[in-house]
Protein backbone atom coordinates (compact mmCIF):
# COMPACT_ATOMS: atom_id res chain seq x y z
CA UNK A 1 0.00 0.00 0.00
CA UNK A 2 3.20 2.19 0.18
CA UNK A 3 4.45 1.56 -2.73
CA UNK A 4 0.51 1.91 -4.22
CA UNK A 5 0.71 5.52 -2.47
CA UNK A 6 3.66 6.67 -3.97
CA UNK A 7 2.50 5.84 -7.31
CA UNK A 8 -0.45 7.72 -7.41
CA UNK A 9 1.63 10.68 -5.93
CA UNK A 10 3.95 10.17 -9.03
CA UNK A 11 1.26 9.59 -11.47
CA UNK A 12 -0.24 12.56 -10.30
CA UNK A 13 2.96 14.73 -11.12
CA UNK A 14 3.69 12.82 -14.04
CA UNK A 15 -0.15 14.31 -15.45
CA UNK A 16 0.40 18.21 -14.60
CA UNK A 17 2.59 19.48 -17.92
CA UNK A 18 2.97 22.66 -17.20
CA UNK A 19 4.44 23.94 -20.88
CA UNK A 20 1.30 22.08 -22.73
CA UNK A 21 -1.35 23.82 -20.74
CA UNK A 22 0.47 27.50 -21.03
CA UNK A 23 0.22 26.81 -25.10
CA UNK A 24 -3.05 25.13 -25.23
CA UNK A 25 -4.53 28.62 -22.80
CA UNK A 26 -2.64 31.12 -24.75
CA UNK A 27 -4.13 29.17 -28.09
CA UNK A 28 -2.06 31.46 -30.38
CA UNK A 29 -3.58 31.60 -34.20
CA UNK A 30 -1.12 33.85 -36.11
CA UNK A 31 -0.67 37.20 -34.11
CA UNK A 32 -3.69 36.55 -32.17
CA UNK A 33 -4.08 35.15 -28.26
CA UNK A 34 -6.61 34.46 -25.94
CA UNK A 35 -5.73 36.22 -22.19
CA UNK A 36 -9.23 35.34 -20.53
CA UNK A 37 -12.26 36.63 -22.03
CA UNK A 38 -9.90 39.01 -24.27
CA UNK A 39 -8.40 38.78 -27.54
CA UNK A 40 -4.99 39.89 -27.73
CA UNK A 41 -3.15 40.84 -31.01
CA UNK A 42 0.51 40.66 -30.51
CA UNK A 43 0.94 43.28 -33.33
CA UNK A 44 0.13 46.03 -31.58
CA UNK A 45 2.62 45.77 -29.21
CA UNK A 46 6.38 47.64 -30.18
CA UNK A 47 8.02 45.05 -27.48
CA UNK A 48 6.86 42.17 -25.45
CA UNK A 49 8.29 41.80 -21.68
CA UNK A 50 8.27 38.37 -19.58
CA UNK A 51 9.13 37.90 -15.84
CA UNK A 52 8.74 34.41 -14.36
CA UNK A 53 9.17 33.51 -10.82
CA UNK A 54 8.26 30.54 -8.34
CA UNK A 55 9.23 27.14 -8.09
CA UNK A 56 7.39 26.24 -12.26
CA UNK A 57 8.93 29.69 -13.18
CA UNK A 58 11.08 27.41 -15.73
CA UNK A 59 8.82 24.98 -17.16
CA UNK A 60 6.07 28.51 -17.48
CA UNK A 61 8.68 30.36 -19.49
CA UNK A 62 9.73 27.41 -21.79
CA UNK A 63 6.02 27.18 -22.54
CA UNK A 64 5.37 31.19 -22.96
CA UNK A 65 8.55 30.35 -25.33
CA UNK A 66 7.05 27.79 -27.17
CA UNK A 67 3.73 29.45 -27.55
CA UNK A 68 4.87 32.65 -29.17
CA UNK A 69 7.52 30.93 -31.67
CA UNK A 70 8.97 31.72 -34.09
CA UNK A 71 7.08 34.87 -34.99
CA UNK A 72 7.46 36.44 -31.59
CA UNK A 73 10.30 36.38 -29.15
CA UNK A 74 9.97 37.98 -25.29
CA UNK A 75 12.69 39.88 -23.39
CA UNK A 76 12.58 37.25 -20.58
CA UNK A 77 13.71 37.58 -16.82
CA UNK A 78 13.78 34.32 -15.27
CA UNK A 79 13.93 33.45 -11.31
CA UNK A 80 14.28 29.71 -10.46
CA UNK A 81 15.06 28.31 -7.24
CA UNK A 82 18.49 26.98 -7.19
CA UNK A 83 20.79 26.35 -10.46
CA UNK A 84 19.19 26.81 -14.07
CA UNK A 85 18.72 23.37 -15.80
CA UNK A 86 20.22 24.95 -19.15
CA UNK A 87 19.85 28.36 -20.94
CA UNK A 88 16.89 29.78 -22.22
CA UNK A 89 17.53 32.07 -25.21
CA UNK A 90 16.62 35.66 -24.62
CA UNK A 91 15.86 35.39 -21.07
CA UNK A 92 18.02 36.57 -18.35
CA UNK A 93 18.50 34.34 -15.69
CA UNK A 94 18.82 34.61 -11.62
CA UNK A 95 18.76 31.54 -8.97
CA UNK A 96 16.89 33.18 -6.20
CA UNK A 97 16.43 31.71 -2.73
CA UNK A 98 13.79 29.89 -0.72
CA UNK A 99 12.30 29.75 1.69
CA UNK A 100 14.47 33.33 2.97
CA UNK A 101 15.89 35.04 0.25
CA UNK A 102 19.24 35.56 -1.14
CA UNK A 103 21.66 38.48 -2.78
CA UNK A 104 20.06 36.91 -6.17
CA UNK A 105 16.72 37.56 -5.24
CA UNK A 106 17.38 41.55 -4.59
CA UNK A 107 19.68 41.48 -7.64
CA UNK A 108 16.08 39.95 -9.67
CA UNK A 109 14.08 42.74 -7.72
CA UNK A 110 16.28 45.65 -8.88
CA UNK A 111 16.24 44.01 -12.42
CA UNK A 112 12.61 43.65 -13.15
CA UNK A 113 11.61 47.18 -11.00
CA UNK A 114 14.20 49.25 -13.52
CA UNK A 115 12.87 47.31 -17.03
CA UNK A 116 9.13 47.43 -15.81
CA UNK A 117 10.04 51.58 -15.29
CA UNK A 118 10.89 51.64 -19.06
CA UNK A 119 7.69 50.24 -20.12
CA UNK A 120 4.88 51.80 -22.34
CA UNK A 121 1.27 51.82 -23.43
CA UNK A 122 2.90 49.29 -26.32
CA UNK A 123 4.43 47.16 -24.20
CA UNK A 124 2.67 43.74 -23.66
CA UNK A 125 4.02 42.25 -20.17
CA UNK A 126 3.39 39.13 -19.16
CA UNK A 127 3.86 37.94 -15.42
CA UNK A 128 4.61 34.23 -14.75
CA UNK A 129 4.17 32.90 -11.26
CA UNK A 130 4.29 29.84 -9.31
CA UNK A 131 4.56 29.22 -5.39
CA UNK A 132 7.54 30.16 -3.82
CA UNK A 133 7.78 33.34 -5.62
CA UNK A 134 7.70 35.72 -2.60
CA UNK A 135 11.13 35.02 -1.35
CA UNK A 136 12.27 34.28 -5.25
CA UNK A 137 12.50 38.22 -5.70
CA UNK A 138 12.57 40.88 -3.47
CA UNK A 139 13.18 44.66 -2.88
CA UNK A 140 12.52 46.29 -0.06
CA UNK A 141 10.39 49.63 0.11
CA UNK A 142 12.64 51.39 1.99
CA UNK A 143 15.86 51.87 0.72
CA UNK A 144 18.06 51.77 4.21
CA UNK A 145 16.29 48.01 4.66
CA UNK A 146 19.06 45.30 3.96
CA UNK A 147 19.28 41.87 2.46
CA UNK A 148 19.89 40.41 5.96
CA UNK A 149 16.74 42.09 7.33
CA UNK A 150 14.73 40.85 5.02
CA UNK A 151 16.20 37.63 5.44
CA UNK A 152 15.55 37.55 8.95
CA UNK A 153 11.76 38.72 8.14
CA UNK A 154 11.03 35.62 5.94
CA UNK A 155 12.72 33.25 8.64
CA UNK A 156 10.49 34.76 11.41
CA UNK A 157 7.49 34.73 9.15
CA UNK A 158 8.07 31.01 7.96
CA UNK A 159 8.46 29.45 10.89
CA UNK A 160 5.74 30.73 13.27
CA UNK A 161 2.79 28.82 12.37
CA UNK A 162 1.12 31.51 10.87
CA UNK A 163 -0.77 30.71 7.54
CA UNK A 164 0.19 32.36 3.90
CA UNK A 165 -2.30 34.81 3.52
CA UNK A 166 -0.91 36.74 7.21
CA UNK A 167 2.32 36.42 6.27
CA UNK A 168 2.15 37.58 2.94
CA UNK A 169 0.04 40.49 4.58
CA UNK A 170 3.58 41.61 6.23
CA UNK A 171 5.76 41.19 3.41
CA UNK A 172 3.17 42.65 1.16
CA UNK A 173 3.77 46.11 3.21
CA UNK A 174 7.29 45.84 3.43
CA UNK A 175 8.51 44.72 0.06
CA UNK A 176 8.40 46.91 -3.56
CA UNK A 177 7.60 43.79 -5.58
CA UNK A 178 4.81 42.69 -3.53
CA UNK A 179 1.12 43.68 -3.15
CA UNK A 180 0.45 45.30 -7.11
CA UNK A 181 3.46 47.14 -6.85
CA UNK A 182 4.51 45.39 -9.59
CA UNK A 183 1.84 46.65 -11.47
CA UNK A 184 2.28 50.51 -10.73
CA UNK A 185 5.96 50.20 -11.82
CA UNK A 186 4.18 49.93 -15.83
CA UNK A 187 0.76 51.82 -15.25
CA UNK A 188 -0.14 52.05 -18.74
CA UNK A 189 1.26 48.76 -20.28
CA UNK A 190 -1.49 45.82 -21.13
CA UNK A 191 -0.43 43.32 -18.15
CA UNK A 192 -1.44 39.54 -18.81
CA UNK A 193 -0.79 37.27 -15.42
CA UNK A 194 -0.31 33.67 -15.98
CA UNK A 195 -0.52 31.92 -12.46
CA UNK A 196 0.45 28.16 -11.16
CA UNK A 197 -1.54 28.54 -7.73
CA UNK A 198 -0.52 26.67 -4.56
CA UNK A 199 -2.70 28.81 -2.76
CA UNK A 200 -6.85 28.64 -1.71
CA UNK A 201 -9.25 29.54 -4.28
CA UNK A 202 -10.49 32.87 -4.27
CA UNK A 203 -7.06 34.04 -3.01
CA UNK A 204 -4.91 34.61 -5.75
CA UNK A 205 -3.52 37.65 -4.52
CA UNK A 206 -1.44 35.35 -1.90
CA UNK A 207 0.41 33.84 -4.73
CA UNK A 208 3.82 34.96 -4.82
CA UNK A 209 2.51 37.83 -2.96
CA UNK A 210 -0.18 39.36 -5.79
CA UNK A 211 2.84 41.09 -7.48
CA UNK A 212 0.64 42.20 -10.32
CA UNK A 213 -2.70 42.24 -8.98
CA UNK A 214 -5.15 44.71 -6.41
CA UNK A 215 -4.12 43.36 -2.76
CA UNK A 216 -6.92 42.87 -0.36
CA UNK A 217 -4.57 43.14 2.75
CA UNK A 218 -4.02 46.70 4.58
CA UNK A 219 -1.62 47.87 6.53
CA UNK A 220 -3.68 47.28 9.74
CA UNK A 221 -4.00 43.64 8.93
CA UNK A 222 0.11 43.66 8.70
CA UNK A 223 0.59 45.23 12.23
CA UNK A 224 -2.78 42.47 13.74
CA UNK A 225 -0.48 39.76 12.05
CA UNK A 226 3.10 40.95 13.28
CA UNK A 227 1.39 41.63 16.98
CA UNK A 228 -0.93 38.00 17.14
CA UNK A 229 2.61 36.40 16.53
CA UNK A 230 4.35 37.92 18.73
CA UNK A 231 6.74 39.06 15.91
CA UNK A 232 7.67 42.76 16.53
CA UNK A 233 11.12 41.87 18.81
CA UNK A 234 11.93 39.67 16.28
CA UNK A 235 12.01 42.08 13.42
CA UNK A 236 15.33 43.75 12.75
CA UNK A 237 14.97 47.06 13.95
CA UNK A 238 15.01 48.73 10.72
CA UNK A 239 11.83 46.63 9.87
CA UNK A 240 10.44 47.14 13.14
CA UNK A 241 10.62 50.90 13.16
CA UNK A 242 7.97 50.90 10.73
CA UNK A 243 5.33 49.06 12.77
CA UNK A 244 6.01 50.94 16.43
CA UNK A 245 5.51 54.64 14.11
CA UNK A 246 2.71 53.38 12.57
CA UNK A 247 4.34 54.33 9.23
CA UNK A 248 3.57 51.37 6.59
CA UNK A 249 2.90 52.47 3.00
CA UNK A 250 -1.08 51.19 2.12
CA UNK A 251 -0.36 48.85 -1.18
CA UNK A 252 -3.15 49.23 -4.23
CA UNK A 253 -6.29 48.27 -3.86
CA UNK A 254 -8.93 47.53 -6.36
CA UNK A 255 -9.60 50.52 -9.12
CA UNK A 256 -5.96 51.49 -9.10
CA UNK A 257 -5.65 52.88 -12.43
CA UNK A 258 -2.35 50.51 -12.38
CA UNK A 259 -5.24 48.02 -13.12
CA UNK A 260 -7.01 49.18 -16.45
CA UNK A 261 -5.44 46.95 -18.31
CA UNK A 262 -4.93 43.65 -16.49
CA UNK A 263 -5.84 40.17 -16.87
CA UNK A 264 -5.64 37.26 -14.71
CA UNK A 265 -5.75 33.97 -15.98
CA UNK A 266 -4.94 30.67 -13.62
CA UNK A 267 -3.44 27.69 -15.33
CA UNK A 268 -3.41 25.10 -13.08
CA UNK A 269 -4.42 25.11 -9.54
CA UNK A 270 -6.28 22.96 -6.98
CA UNK A 271 -9.31 21.54 -9.29
CA UNK A 272 -6.16 20.34 -11.66
CA UNK A 273 -4.14 18.76 -8.80
CA UNK A 274 -7.29 16.80 -7.37
CA UNK A 275 -8.39 15.36 -10.74
CA UNK A 276 -5.14 14.33 -11.40
CA UNK A 277 -4.71 12.56 -7.94
CA UNK A 278 -8.66 10.70 -8.48
CA UNK A 279 -7.78 9.81 -11.82
CA UNK A 280 -4.15 8.44 -10.44
CA UNK A 281 -6.38 6.02 -7.45
CA UNK A 282 -8.50 4.76 -10.02
CA UNK A 283 -6.24 3.59 -12.15
CA UNK A 284 -4.93 1.72 -8.89
CA UNK A 285 -8.49 0.15 -8.78
CA UNK A 286 -9.59 2.49 -5.39
CA UNK A 287 -12.89 3.99 -5.08
CA UNK A 288 -11.87 7.80 -4.02
CA UNK A 289 -13.29 11.35 -2.48
CA UNK A 290 -11.60 14.58 -2.71
CA UNK A 291 -11.76 16.70 0.30
CA UNK A 292 -10.00 20.30 0.32
CA UNK A 293 -11.67 21.22 3.64
CA UNK A 294 -8.58 20.96 5.74
CA UNK A 295 -6.57 23.67 4.50
CA UNK A 296 -4.50 25.66 6.98
CA UNK A 297 -5.89 23.24 9.96
CA UNK A 298 -3.27 22.20 12.49
CA UNK A 299 -1.67 18.81 11.77
CA UNK A 300 -3.59 17.31 14.46
CA UNK A 301 -6.66 18.02 13.63
CA UNK A 302 -6.05 17.02 10.48
CA UNK A 303 -5.05 13.82 10.49
CA UNK A 304 -8.23 13.06 12.87
CA UNK A 305 -10.61 14.32 10.72
CA UNK A 306 -9.28 13.04 7.44
CA UNK A 307 -8.62 9.26 8.67
CA UNK A 308 -12.60 9.50 10.00
CA UNK A 309 -13.11 10.67 6.57
CA UNK A 310 -11.32 7.30 5.40
CA UNK A 311 -13.51 5.56 7.60
CA UNK A 312 -16.36 6.80 6.14
CA UNK A 313 -15.14 6.27 2.42
CA UNK A 314 -14.54 2.62 3.47
CA UNK A 315 -17.97 2.07 5.35
CA UNK A 316 -19.19 3.22 1.83
CA UNK A 317 -17.53 0.64 -0.21
CA UNK A 318 -17.11 -2.39 1.12
CA UNK A 319 -14.40 -4.50 0.22
CA UNK A 320 -13.28 -2.01 -2.23
CA UNK A 321 -9.59 -0.47 -1.62
CA UNK A 322 -10.72 3.06 -1.15
CA UNK A 323 -9.25 6.72 -1.06
CA UNK A 324 -9.44 9.71 0.31
CA UNK A 325 -7.54 12.43 -1.21
CA UNK A 326 -6.78 16.19 0.25
CA UNK A 327 -4.75 19.43 -0.80
CA UNK A 328 -3.84 22.69 0.76
CA UNK A 329 -1.31 23.62 3.26
CA UNK A 330 -1.11 22.71 6.98
CA UNK A 331 -0.56 24.77 10.32
CA UNK A 332 2.56 23.31 11.99
CA UNK A 333 4.62 25.75 13.92
CA UNK A 334 8.36 25.06 14.25
CA UNK A 335 8.99 24.06 17.78
CA UNK A 336 12.49 22.56 17.68
CA UNK A 337 15.68 22.58 15.38
CA UNK A 338 15.32 19.43 13.43
CA UNK A 339 14.49 18.86 9.70
CA UNK A 340 11.55 18.42 8.09
CA UNK A 341 7.82 20.48 6.74
CA UNK A 342 4.34 20.37 7.47
CA UNK A 343 4.18 17.15 5.31
CA UNK A 344 5.67 14.77 7.20
CA UNK A 345 4.67 16.60 10.12
CA UNK A 346 1.45 15.45 9.47
CA UNK A 347 2.18 12.00 8.34
CA UNK A 348 4.07 11.29 11.67
CA UNK A 349 0.72 12.66 13.42
CA UNK A 350 -0.73 9.51 11.70
CA UNK A 351 2.10 7.26 12.48
CA UNK A 352 0.28 6.52 16.23
CA UNK A 353 -3.50 6.62 14.90
CA UNK A 354 -3.18 4.14 12.12
CA UNK A 355 -0.74 2.02 14.37
CA UNK A 356 -2.17 -1.70 13.43
CA UNK A 357 -4.53 -0.95 10.91
CA UNK A 358 -4.53 -1.32 7.17
CA UNK A 359 -4.11 2.49 6.81
CA UNK A 360 -1.20 3.86 4.51
CA UNK A 361 -0.88 7.70 4.74
CA UNK A 362 1.16 9.91 2.20
CA UNK A 363 1.74 13.70 2.43
CA UNK A 364 4.18 15.61 0.07
CA UNK A 365 4.78 18.96 -1.61
CA UNK A 366 4.30 19.05 -5.34
CA UNK A 367 6.93 21.09 -5.51
CA UNK A 368 9.18 17.81 -4.33
CA UNK A 369 10.36 20.12 -1.28
CA UNK A 370 9.32 19.63 2.78
CA UNK A 371 10.22 22.64 4.46
CA UNK A 372 14.06 22.58 5.35
CA UNK A 373 13.89 18.69 4.11
CA UNK A 374 15.67 17.34 0.94
CA UNK A 375 12.60 14.88 0.58
CA UNK A 376 8.98 15.80 -1.00
CA UNK A 377 7.54 14.20 2.66
CA UNK A 378 6.54 10.91 4.26
CA UNK A 379 4.59 7.93 3.63
CA UNK A 380 3.76 5.65 6.53
CA UNK A 381 0.68 2.19 7.54
CA UNK A 382 0.09 0.50 10.28
CA UNK A 383 3.17 -1.49 10.92
CA UNK A 384 5.59 2.33 10.73
CA UNK A 385 5.09 2.46 14.90
CA UNK A 386 5.94 -0.99 15.69
CA UNK A 387 8.99 -0.36 13.20
CA UNK A 388 10.10 2.48 14.87
CA UNK A 389 9.60 1.56 18.61
CA UNK A 390 12.08 -2.04 17.11
CA UNK A 391 15.03 0.79 16.11
CA UNK A 392 14.77 2.53 18.87
CA UNK A 393 12.35 5.88 17.60
CA UNK A 394 10.10 7.63 19.61
CA UNK A 395 7.42 9.78 17.29
CA UNK A 396 6.89 11.93 19.97
CA UNK A 397 10.29 12.56 20.44
CA UNK A 398 10.79 13.55 16.98
CA UNK A 399 7.64 15.39 16.73
CA UNK A 400 8.76 17.97 19.86
CA UNK A 401 12.45 18.85 18.04
CA UNK A 402 10.32 19.42 14.46
CA UNK A 403 12.43 16.38 13.37
CA UNK A 404 9.96 14.46 11.29
CA UNK A 405 12.17 14.15 7.87
CA UNK A 406 15.02 12.03 10.27
CA UNK A 407 12.03 9.69 11.88
CA UNK A 408 10.68 8.42 8.63
CA UNK A 409 14.56 8.47 6.50
CA UNK A 410 15.92 6.05 9.14
CA UNK A 411 13.10 3.86 8.75
CA UNK A 412 13.28 4.52 4.39
CA UNK A 413 9.67 6.28 4.28
CA UNK A 414 10.68 9.72 3.28
CA UNK A 415 9.02 10.22 -0.01
CA UNK A 416 12.21 11.72 -2.56
CA UNK A 417 11.61 13.27 -5.85
CA UNK A 418 13.64 16.38 -5.70
CA UNK A 419 12.89 19.93 -7.18
CA UNK A 420 9.75 19.06 -9.62
CA UNK A 421 9.96 21.99 -11.22
CA UNK A 422 5.91 22.33 -10.29
CA UNK A 423 4.42 23.91 -7.45
CA UNK A 424 0.62 23.36 -7.03
CA UNK A 425 -0.24 22.19 -3.24
CA UNK A 426 0.41 19.92 -0.91
CA UNK A 427 -1.15 16.45 -1.65
CA UNK A 428 -2.53 14.26 1.04
CA UNK A 429 -3.16 10.51 0.07
CA UNK A 430 -4.97 8.46 2.58
CA UNK A 431 -5.53 4.48 1.48
CA UNK A 432 -7.47 1.89 2.83
CA UNK A 433 -7.53 -1.50 1.80
CA UNK A 434 -10.53 -4.04 1.52
CA UNK A 435 -9.40 -5.85 4.48
CA UNK A 436 -11.41 -4.60 7.44
CA UNK A 437 -9.79 -1.68 9.81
Amino acid sequence: MKQLAQRVFRRTLAAIDIPATLEKTLGRSGSRIRAGDATIDLREFSSILAIAYGKASWAMAEGLARALAPDYSPEGILVVPGDAPRELPGWKIFAGGHPVPNAESFAAGREILQRLAQCDDRTLIFFLLSGGGSSLVEQPLDPGVTLEDFQKLHAELVTCGAPIGEMNAVRKHLSATKGGRLATMAPRSMKVTLAISDVPPGQESALASGPALPDPTTVRDAERVVAEYDLLGKLPPSLRVAFEEHSLHETPKPGDPAFARSQFILLLGEQELLRAAQHACEAEGCDSVCDNSTDNWPVEKAAEYLLAQLEVQRQAHPGRPVAVLADGELSSPVTGKGIGGRNAAFVLACVPKIAGRDITVLSAGTDGIDGNSPAAGAVADGETLGRARAAGLDPADFQRRSDAYNFFARLGDAVLTGPTGNNLRDLRILLASERPL
